[in-house]
């Protein structure tokens, strides 16, 4: 028994020493891994002395005698607070993920490899200005500086995977520019969607589904049903492609942005606002950096692996970005030559296609060789499917799908017009900067410090002949010229404006051109309700502050829920007296509610729960599961709801009726239907007492990380949640996704950033992002804006003293 009790305590002792070893581990990591903020390093690659002074943020202040040094800083500072991130980027600009997360990155692999973004990036590389690729290399030559020197731990994901960070390349800044652009600048998907809904229902029905924008009809197209029916494996195969492509890396279809001039605030000088709405991620896909240097005093939001500011200031502009989500993205029917894999056919006979082999390593599996294709139009995308010609038959392997994109050409000037903006002094040399975007086109506003504001969308954007009769909206035949581009709208003619009368001009992706505008940009622009709601809320105050903006930025009130709600609550719903108690009291404290979806009420999870299973009622068995589940997103879902239950009638007659029940069934059945099965919902996932529902948890925003943030046992310390209000059409905004079955209603799409600027005192500007400068989640910085990010609260980055405390670089041969 003694020696028991002897092992015992001997236990106690051990499990008492590994706890005390594993805290002490911890403390000293996070000690060793917080990237230094004092001292002297010597450094390959610089011309001069930097200074880098850490505010009590964490976000640097970088003083250089050149911008070469300024850029190289900035890339030492990324690589410090974002190593991880940035290796992460670099592998899926190159599609590399699965050398280093294995067999279930391959597809996504396979299909960034046929797009060949890294392959561009090296074409745009080679024709840039040298003043371009001295800056591009100043850039990886300080991020791998950082990597070559660093000293103490490396972040965690790098142990976990066991893998080493590699050196940073100028093409990889030029990849990840372009992979920004996937999600911005492109409906591929809905012509997909358009090809799969084909099968199963008429042009007509189609266009009443995926709505025109309010207002207008849908545009006049070919009966492109026709076709596709005859290529149903085809478009089964794209299906399956659209699987393979990159996850979500940016997920960016909105953003808000307006900007009023001096007449419309106290200061006297213009103000203006961004927040642009992303993908949430954790480390935030933004990092807060001030550059110093002459001719450049640039301050605001950098990406990891750009050396320029892409929303911020400098010492006399101020501008802001949202997408205008262009029509830029085209998918081609290539039909093969009767016999051969080799040729395809064009207007003018049957040509080769360009091919090429691809090798992808895989961890813990043999390397994959993949043959890409490629035609006039771009790479053939189908091919991912595995394989085409097998899935798809004899009919489906005499066509493949090529996809044509703006941002993929060698002549791409955009992060060279980021360049210049950072630089610009005026207008003039501001929209002369703007003449090198080319991709995405975005609206931009813009302010200065001599009292003008102004606006553009620049951005290469085709032109589409008159005779195109599918306006982009679906995939066209390739080998018919009436569908091939013919050039881009010019530069010129793009949306603009400067100092307009009424002084105030806000986007936020609704329509920014006339019904008489001469050009095509899009059919697809957002509802106007984050527009309408903006203008309002400008209005209502005569003289703004940079509160009052940060109110508007905080408004949490849904006008798409005030359109729906009232046409919800006129279906008999509540009159069954039979209905539960609860049910009652929940409909009754929706007709008093006004629409303000705050995180701490239960009105806003009803409603939207209701709308979700509306939407599943009236499409679903129209289309069938495995179509719905792609078109099952508010983009898609939330403007024909809306324009069903106004017309019950003439659209309700259809939407609204089951197919395969007796009698037939109106849109007031379909509305309580959907009741029926959200309240079923809520109490299955919140319980059964209404009165314990919240909005703010149920829509908890969710940053999450790549890769770790769905592994189940790390995604707790990896991911960031944090409750918050509003929804998809709030100026708060917070989209959840529909089709999510676990967790419907968690906000993952959301204000990236916000920013606010006021002329008078550009210093004083205010600045926020989802999670914090660190990308190491064993960091403080790591989390440390969260909270204040879901309150919309912010922060300041004012130049520094010149005395403060700082880390000082200098050349390795001044040691």
């Amino acid at each position: 028994m003694r020696w028991f009790g002897r092992l015992a305590r001997l236990a106690g002792w051990l499990l008492v020493l590994a706890i005390a070893g594993t805290a002490g581990a911890f403390i000293w990591y996070r000690h060793a891994a917080q990237p230094p903020a004092s001292g002297t390093v010597a450094l390959p690659g610089l011309l001069g002395q930097v200074t880098i002074v850490r505010d009590g943020n964490g976000v640097p202040q970088i003083r250089a005698a050149s911008k070469a040094d300024a850029w190289f800083a900035l890339g030492y500072v990324h690589a410090q607070d974002r190593l991880w991130q940035m290796q992460m980027n670099k592998r899926v600009v190159a599609g590399r993920l699965a050398e280093i997360l294995g067999p279930s990155a391959l597809d996504t692999d396979k299909f960034l490899r046929t797009l060949g973004v890294r392959r561009n990036a090296e074409a745009i590389l080679a024709q840039a200005s040298p003043q371009t690729r001295a800056a591009l290399q100043a850039y990886a030559d300080g991020v791998n500086a950082w990597i070559d020197h660093r000293q103490g731990p490396l972040p965690p994901e790098f142990l976990l995977l066991r893998t080493q960070p590699e050196h940073w390349e100028p093409a990889d800044t030029l990849g990840w520019q372009t992979m920004m652009a996937w999600d911005l600048g492109g409906n591929w998907n809905q012509e997909t969607l358009r090809m799969r809904l084909a099968q199963v229902l008429p042009v007509a029905r189609i266009s009443e589904l995926l709505a025109p924008y309010p207002g207008e009809q849908p545009l006049r197209t070919m009966d492109y049903g026709h076709l596709y029916k005859q290529l149903a494996p085809l478009a089964n195969a794209m299906a399956s492609v659209a699987d393979k492509a990159p996850p979500g890396y940016v997920e960016g279809m909105g953003s808000n942005n307006w900007v009023v001039s001096g007449a419309h605030t106290q200061s006297g000088k213009p103000m203006l606002a961004n927040d642009p709405h992303l993908g949430l991620q954790a480390p935030a896909l933004w990092y807060f950096a001030r550059m110093t240097a002459p001719g450049l005093d640039v301050a605001g939001a950098t990406l990891p692996g750009i050396p320029v500011v892409v929303l911020g200031h400098n010492d006399r502009i101020a501008w802001g970005l949202t997408n205008t989500a262009p029509d830029v993205q085209d998918l081609f029917i290539e039909r093969l030559r009767p016999g051969s894999e080799t040729q395809y056919q064009t207007p003018d006979g049957w040509v080769s296609f360009e091919t090429r082999t691809e090798t992808i390593r895989v961890k813990g599996a043999p390397d994959v060789t993949l043959k890409v294709r490629s035609t006039r139009h771009g790479p053939v995308v189908s091919d991912v499917a595995e394989p085409l010609s097998a899935a798809a038959g004899p009919l489906g392997a005499q066509y493949v799908v090529a996809f044509q994109w703006t941002a993929l050409r060698p002549d791409d000037r955009t992060f060279q017009a980021g360049m210049k903006m950072n630089e610009a002094r005026d207008w003039a040399s501001f929209t002369a900067a703007l003449r090198d975007f080319h991709s995405p086109q975005q609206n931009i506003v813009y302010a200065d410090v001599d009292g003008n504001i102004g606006f553009f969308a620049p951005g290469r954007v085709p032109l589409r002949r008159a005779d195109n009769d599918l306006k982009g909206l679906a995939p066209a035949p390739g080998w018919d010229a009436r569908y091939d581009w013919a050039g881009f709208i010019p530069f010129e003619a793009l949306p603009q404006r400067y100092n307009p009368a009424e002084g105030v001009i806000v986007t936020a992706n609704q329509r920014i051109v006339p019904p008489d505008y001469p050009y095509f940009i899009t059919s697809e622009w957002t509802v106007p309700y984050r527009h309408d709601r903006i203008q309002a809320l400008l209005s209502a105050t005569p003289k703004h502050t940079l509160d009052t903006f940060a109110a508007i930025q905080k408004d949490v009130l849904s006008l798409a829920v005030r359109d729906a709600l009232p046409l919800l609550l006129a279906a008999p719903v509540g009159s069954d007296a039979a209905r539960p108690q609860r049910e009652r009291a929940l409909l009754d404290a929706l007709r008093k509610w006004d629409g303000t979806m705050d995180a701490e009420r239960a009105e806003p999870l009803v409603v939207t729960a209701w709308l979700r299973e509306l939407s599943r009622r009236l499409f679903e068995e129209k289309v069938g599961e495995p179509i719905f589940v792609r078109l099952w997103d508010q983009r898609n879902v939330q403007q024909p709801m809306l324009n069903i239950l106004r017309d019950p009638g003439k659209l309700g007659a259809f939407w609204c009726d089951r197919p395969h029940t007796r009698p037939a069934e109106s849109c007031n059945d379909a509305i309580a239907d959907a009741w029926t099965q959200a309240m079923a919902d809520l109490s299955r996932r919140y319980g059964d007492d209404p009165t314990r529902w919240r909005w703010g948890e149920a829509h908890t925003a969710r940053s999450e990380h790549k890769p770790f943030g769905k592994v189940a046992y790390l995604s707790p310390l990896f991911n960031l949640r944090v409750p918050t209000g509003g929804d998809t059409y709030t100026v708060n905004v917070g989209r959840h996704n529909l089709r999510d079955e676990k967790a419907p209603f968690e906000n993952t799409h959301a204000a990236s950033v916000r920013a606010l600027y006021d002329l008078a005192d550009l210093p004083g500007s205010r600045f926020m992002d989802s999670t914090g400068q660190s990308g190491n989640a064993l960091l403080p910085r790591y989390r440390d804006w969260t909270g204040k990010w879901a309150a919309v609260e912010y922060v300041t980055m004012p130049p520094a003293p010149a005395q403060a405390e700082a880390l000082t670089l200098v050349p390795a041969a001044a040691r």
